[in-house]
C-alpha cells in the first residue's frame, strides 16, 4: 500500500517528502499535519509505516459504504467525535506506545490557510506527554480535491515537510487543566506556523520578482492591479510592461553612464511616484535590470527628498510629469544637484507599438519568460544570495530620515510571516491607499498581493476622507490598510454601509486609540487588526489575527522572530524591545547608524517600550524617547495621548491632542498638551486624566493651541516639528 501510494503521488504530483527520519520516533507520538485537501491521507500514506493510525470520525464513516471502507480499517483509529470519551480513548492508545495521525483542525480548510485547532489536541499532548511531529503539506491546497473556492490545477507539485519530534515546554506548577490545554494548543499552532514559514523560505522563490513570475505563470489572466484611471492590469499585461521598461532602462542608463554603451548600470535609482499602476511596473522593471529602487517620500518636501537622494547616491530619479504638476512638487533642486529626472510619459512615448506587440506575444506564449532579478551593476556577475531589493527612508518624526536597505529575503520573509498567521483566501480584494514609500504600504499594499495573486486597487492618497470609503464600497474590497489618523478621518465621513465588505482592517504605523476601535466596531461592525512594526523590519513584527486577537495589544510575534527586553530604570514593567529575524534589514545607508546596528549582531533596537503578557501578546507602552522623567518617575507621553483621544466629543470630532515634554526646574520635566481646539482647558484635561485613574504626574501643566497638528505622510503626528515650534515659542 505504501509503495503504491508513493508511486502514484510521485508520478502525478511529483511528490517528495523531507526530513522523514523523524517518523521513526517511537510512541507515544502524534503526527499533526495541516488539512487542506481530500487527498492529504494519500500523501501521508506514501511515507508512513503501517503502525501509524489515522484518527477518523466514526460518525462520518456511516455516511456510505465508501466512507466505511476508507475510514474504518486497520490503518485508522475511529472515534465518536461527539463523545466525551473520544479523547480518553486516544490517550489510552498513546499510553501503550501508539502512534497517531491527527488532523487538529478537525476539518479541511475553507480558506486555504491554517484554521483553528481544537483544544482537544492540546489536552492529549498535556495528558499523555506524547511527542509531536508537525507536517506541512506544501501546495496541497492547489490540488482539485479541496473545499476552499480558490484556484487549483490538476498537477501541482506537492511536498511534505516533517519536523523533528517535539516536546511541549513545561508549565508552571499549579497550572489548571483548562489553561494547560489552551497553552498546549497555542504552542502547537506556533510550531505549525513556524514550520510552514521555514518550508516556504527554503523551497519558495528567493526573490520578489521570481515569486511574482511564478504566480503569474499560473494566473496570467488574473487582474492584479487597478488604479484611479480604472485601468486594469492582468499579470500578463503587468509583465509585458515590466519587460518593455527593463529594456528601456538598460538603454538609457548605459548611454548616460560615462557615455559608454556597455557601462555598468547604476546601483540605485530613485522612484518618485504615487500609488498608480505605473509604480509596481517601475519597481519590477528595475529589479529585472539589477537596479535597486530608492523610493522617495514626496510628502517631506524637496529639501528632505534631496537629502535622501544624496544619501543614497542617486544619479537618476524616475517620476511622472503629471504627478509632479498635480502634487506641486518642486523638482528644480534635483536638477541643480546634477540628478537626472526621467519622466515616465517621455519613456512611454519612445516605445514603439511593434516592441510592445513582440513582448505581448512572448508573454502570451510563456508569461514571465526571461524575467529574473539580475545582479546590480553587471548582468554577468554572480548573483548574491539575497541582493538589496529596495531602499526606504524612515519617517523622520524624531530626527533626520535614515536610509534602510531591505533585501529580497527580508521582503519575502515578512510576506510569508504574514501569510502564515492571516487566514486570507484567494478571493481577497485589497484597497491600498497607504503610500508605497512607507514600508507598511509597500509590504501590505504591494508585495503581499502581488506575490499571492490578490486584486489590489491602488489609490494615490489616504487623505481623501470622503472618496476612500466610497471607493472601498464600489470595489467591494475585503482587505483595507490604515493608520489611527486615517481611520478616524474615514469614520467621520463614511456611510455606515461603506465598509460592509471589509474582512481584514489592518492598522499600524502609529498606536490605535481605544476611541478609534470603538467607533469602527459600533458604526461599521469592523474589528481592527492592529499590528506593530518598523521600516527596518520590512515592517511587521507582530500582528493580531482573526484567529488570535487580543484587544489592547498589537498581537503576537510573527514566526521566525526572536525578541528580548532590556530593563529601563524607572519603568516598572516591560522594557526596551530588541528583535532579530529574517525580516530585519541588512543595514542603514547612514554610516553612524549602520555601525551601531551592526555592533548588535543582527539585533534591531526598536527604541520602543513594551510588555509581553503570559500569552505572548505584545503591549506597546510608548517610544523610549517619548517618556518623560517627572519627579523621578517615567511617564509615557503616548499613554497620556491615548487617554485624551476622543475624550472631548463636546468640542467636536476633529479635536486632536499631542503631548510633549519640556525641561522643568522643579520636577525635571513637565508635560504640555498641544491641540488644534482653542476651547480646550487645563481643567478639562485634568478631569479626564484623573477620571481614568492616572496620577497627577500625567497631567499636562500647559495647553498650547496651534492651527493644525503637523502630520507626516503616513498620518503620524510630526513630533519633531511640534517640538521645534515649542522651542521657537519658548525662545
Amino acid at each position: 500500500m505504501k509503495l503504491l501510494c508513493h508511486l502514484f503521488v510521485r508520478l502525478w504530483f511529483r511528490f517528495r517528502a523531507f526530513d522523514v527520519e523523524s517518523l521513526n520516533t517511537p510512541g507515544p507520538v502524534l503526527l499533526i499535519p495541516n488539512h487542506v485537501s481530500w487527498l492529504d491521507w494519500l500523501f501521508l500514506l506514501a511515507v508512513l509505516d503501517e503502525d501509524w493510525k489515522f484518527v477518523t470520525s466514526a460518525t462520518t464513516a456511516e455516511a456510505s459504504w465508501i466512507h466505511r471502507k476508507l475510514m474504518v480499517n486497520k490503518r485508522t483509529f475511529p472515534v465518536d467525535t461527539a463523545s466525551p470519551y473520544a479523547a480518553k480513548r486516544m490517550a489510552e492508545f498513546l499510553a501503550t506506545g501508539g502512534r497517531l495521525v491527527l488532523f487538529a483542525e478537525g476539518r479541511i480548510t475553507l480558506t486555504g490557510s491554517l484554521m483553528k485547532l481544537f483544544d482537544g489536541t492540546g489536552f492529549l499532548i498535556h495528558r499523555t506527554g506524547a511527542k509531536v511531529i508537525t507536517c506541512y503539506l506544501r501546495n496541497a491546497r492547489r490540488v482539485p480535491f479541496v473545499r476552499h473556492t480558490g484556484w487549483t490545477h490538476w498537477r501541482p507539485r506537492v511536498t511534505a515537510h516533517f519536523s523533528a519530534a517535539l516536546t511541549a515546554p513545561a508549565l508552571p506548577d499549579g497550572t489548571s487543566n483548562s489553561i494547560a490545554r489552551q497553552r498546549r494548543t497555542t504552542w502547537l499552532r506556533d510550531q505549525m506556523v513556524r514550520q510552514q514559514f521555514e518550508a516556504e523560505m527554503e523551497f519558495g522563490p528567493q526573490n520578489v520578482l521570481n515569486a511574482v513570475v511564478e504566480t503569474a505563470a499560473t494566473l496570467p489572466k488574473k487582474i492584479i492591479f487597478e488604479d484611479v484611471s480604472f485601468t486594469e492590469l492582468t499579470y500578463r499585461r503587468l509583465l509585458v510592461g515590466v519587460d518593455v521598461l527593463a529594456d528601456e532602462w538598460r538603454k538609457r542608463f548605459a548611454n548616460t553612464e560615462r557615455g559608454v554603451r556597455n557601462a555598468e548600470l547604476p546601483k540605485q535609482v530613485g522612484v518618485l511616484l504615487p500609488n498608480v499602476n505605473g509604480t509596481p511596473v517601475t519597481l519590477l522593471s528595475l529589479w529585472a535590470t539589477g537596479c535597486v529602487p530608492a523610493i522617495l517620500n514626496f510628502s517631506t518636501g524637496s529639501t528632505t527628498m534631496l537629502q535622501c537622494a544624496q544619501l543614497a547616491g542617486l544619479k537618476h530619479v524616475i517620476t511622472s510629469r503629471v504627478f509632479a504638476q498635480k502634487a506641486k512638487l518642486e523638482l528644480t533642486p534635483f536638477l541643480d544637484a546634477g540628478i537626472e529626472l526621467i519622466f515616465l510619459e517621455d519613456v512611454r512615448a519612445g516605445i514603439s507599438g511593434l516592441t510592445k506587440l513582440g513582448k505581448l506575444v512572448k508573454h502570451t506564449l510563456a508569461c514571465g519568460a526571461g524575467l529574473k532579478v539580475r545582479n546590480c551593476g553587471s548582468d554577468s556577475a554572480s548573483l548574491p544570495t539575497s541582493p538589496t531589493a529596495v531602499i526606504l527612508f524612515t519617517s523622520g518624526s524624531e530626527g533626520v530620515p535614515k536610509g534602510v536597505e531591505l533585501t529580497h529575503a527580508n521582503l519575502l520573509a515578512n510576506m510569508r510571516q504574514l501569510m502564515g498567521v492571516l487566514d486570507v483566501t484567494d478571493h481577497e480584494r485589497f484597497f491600498s491607499a497607504m503610500p508605497l514609500f512607507h514600508s507598511f504600504g509597500l509590504m501590505a499594499g504591494l508585495v503581499v498581493p502581488l506575490t499571492n495573486g490578490f486584486y489590489t486597487f491602488l489609490y494615490p492618497s489616504p487623505l481623501h476622507y470622503r472618496v476612500v470609503p466610497a471607493a472601498v464600497y464600489d470595489k467591494a474590497c475585503t482587505v483595507m490598510l490604515g493608520t489611527n489618523t486615517f481611520l478616524n478621518g474615514y469614520a467621520r465621513r463614511a456611510n455606515p454601509y461603506d465598509f460592509n465588505s471589509v474582512k481584514f482592517l489592518v492598522a499600524g504605523a502609529e498606536k490605535i486609540q481605544d476611541a478609534t476601535v470603538q467607533t469602527w466596531a459600533k458604526k461599521f461592525g469592523v474589528r481592527i487588526l492592529e499590528g506593530y512594526g518598523a521600516t527596518e523590519c520590512s515592517p511587521a513584527i507582530t500582528i493580531n489575527s482573526r484567529l488570535e486577537p487580543k484587544s489592547g495589544s498589537v498581537g503576537r510575534f510573527l514566526p521566525g522572530m526572536e525578541w528580548k527586553l532590556e530593563p529601563i530604570e524607572g519603568v516598572a514593567e516591560g522594557g526596551k524591545l530588541f528583535v532579530r529575524g529574517p525580516n530585519v534589514m541588512s543595514g542603514y545607508l547612514n554610516p553612524d547608524a549602520n555601525a551601531k546596528f551592526q555592533a548588535l549582531g543582527g539585533w534591531y533596537d526598536t527604541g520602543d517600550m513594551v510588555k509581553v503578557d503570559d500569552e505572548g501578546f505584545v503591549h506597546i507602552l510608548g517610544r523610549l524617547k517619548r517618556f518623560a522623567k517627572i519627579s523621578g518617575e517615567m511617564v509615557s507621553l503616548t499613554a497620556v495621548e491615548d487617554a485624551l483621544a476622543g475624550a472631548f466629543p463636546q468640542l467636536g470630532l476633529k479635536c486632536e491632542i499631542a503631548v510633549l515634554a519640556v525641561p522643568d526646574e522643579d520636577k525635571g520635566e513637565k508635560l504640555i498638551a498641544v491641540t488644534d481646539q482653542p476651547k480646550l482647558t487645563l481643567e478639562d484635561i485634568r478631569g479626564v486624566i484623573r477620571g481614568k485613574g492616572m496620577t497627577n504626574l500625567c497631567v499636562p501643566r500647559e495647553v498650547m493651541v496651534v492651527r493644525e497638528i503637523p502630520k507626516l505622510g503616513t498620518g503620524k503626528v510630526n513630533h519633531r516639528e511640534l517640538q521645534s515650534r515649542l522651542q521657537e515659542r519658548a525662545g
